[in-house]
């Protein structure tokens, strides 16, 4: 079997990456983080920072935006018959008081087990259990539903972030909006006010999407073959003037740079499903790896991705693997800071 039509197996997408490179903190100051500034045509790369991102846009470019807020998703509780401590990872609200949920130890509860968060506050049904650990709880409460998970919930970080953070709001984008996703769309913690005025008056167009970050970007990939992973479904929405804005700019021949994998995940979802871009509130599955074709956008800015991710898969079908595995290991040479508290690349 030639090259071309192998399966792409999971160790395709691995690298070593030293630990002390796997940022702990943010930056005290958003856009000095490093930008590795990626030519998908020439194959060539340079250094750069962050705040100088305006040099690389022209005037008429759309950048798209991922508005999910990170809500406080970890709680942590007892069983109500055996006080067994359990730990609960918000993923997604399926209605109202119900959630799909990721369980600690979800050995350890079984189908109308009672968990305690506080006496007071928020307490939980198991109504259904899944595979992996997943399981659909239903809320008790009195009061708002949101309030109450501000005050008991925890901010979500990824296990390879093991300082504490200091500030909470370092975990959100400055144009986080729409409360729901578990974990944050990570390009966007670059952005300042002062970076985003300087490109409107660059006459750069900002828009926004919403895509509630959950397993679906998270999940690890557990298969050798990775066709064979199957993406867990995300929420996203894209309403109608973003769509005609979107479609005005591909019929003018203007760039469409997403802001992070999120985004062009619900781009290139939305314009495969209509052949344009359609307002909608949909879920999707979609997982992007070399091979396909994404015709949505003509840029992507993105941090640097766990080894073996669907996220790496994502950036190596828009820029090809090898391409983005010798601009890794550039990254790496000098020193680049990895993944959510780290820097970023920008693919023209």
């Amino acid at each position: 079997m030639d090259k071309e039509n192998q399966p792409l197996l999971l160790n395709d997408f691995d690298f070593d990456l030293p630990q002390e490179l796997i940022a702990q903190t943010p930056l005290q100051k958003r856009d000095d983080s490093r930008l590795l500034v990626l030519d998908r045509q020439t194959k060539t790369w340079q250094d750069d920072y962050f705040y100088h991102l305006g040099k690389y846009l022209k005037k008429g470019d759309v950048l798209v935006r991922n508005n999910s807020k990170v809500i406080p998703a970890r709680l942590y509780g007892y069983k109500e018959d055996t006080h067994a401590h359990v730990e609960i990872l918000l993923l997604k609200q399926k209605e109202k008081d119900c959630w799909e949920c990721l369980v600690k130890g979800s050995k350890k509860v079984k189908v109308g087990t009672i968990i305690i968060f506080d006496e007071q506050l928020l307490k939980a049904t198991i109504v259904a259990k899944k595979e992996n650990g997943l399981c659909e709880i239903k809320m008790i409460y009195q009061g708002i539903f949101m309030e109450i998970l501000d005050q008991l919930g925890i901010m979500p970080l990824p296990p390879y972030i093991k300082e504490k953070l200091k500030d909470q709001s370092r975990y959100q984008t400055i144009y986080a909006k729409v409360d729901g996703s578990a974990a944050a769309p990570t390009a966007g913690l670059h952005f300042t006010q002062e970076l985003f005025h300087q490109l409107k008056e660059q006459g750069i167009e900002i828009l926004d999407v919403t895509l509630h970050v959950g397993l679906g970007t998270f999940r690890p990939v557990e298969v050798e073959k990775i066709t064979d992973h199957h993406m867990h479904e995300e929420f996203y929405v894209i309403d109608e003037d973003v769509a005609k804005k979107l479609n005005q700019a591909k019929k003018d021949g203007r760039r469409i740079i997403a802001v992070g994998t999120t985004s062009c995940r619900v781009l290139e979802a939305n314009y495969r499903k209509n052949h344009c871009f359609s307002a909608e509130s949909d879920k999707t599955n979609i997982f992007i790896y070399p091979g396909q074709k994404i015709e949505s956008i003509d840029g992507l800015i993105t941090n640097f991705h766990l080894p073996k991710s669907t996220l790496i898969m994502l950036v190596s079908a828009f820029a090809s693997k090898d391409f983005i595995l010798k601009a890794y290991q550039h990254a790496i040479e000098k020193k680049y800071r990895f993944f959510s508290f780290g820097d970023a690349m920008i693919i023209l």
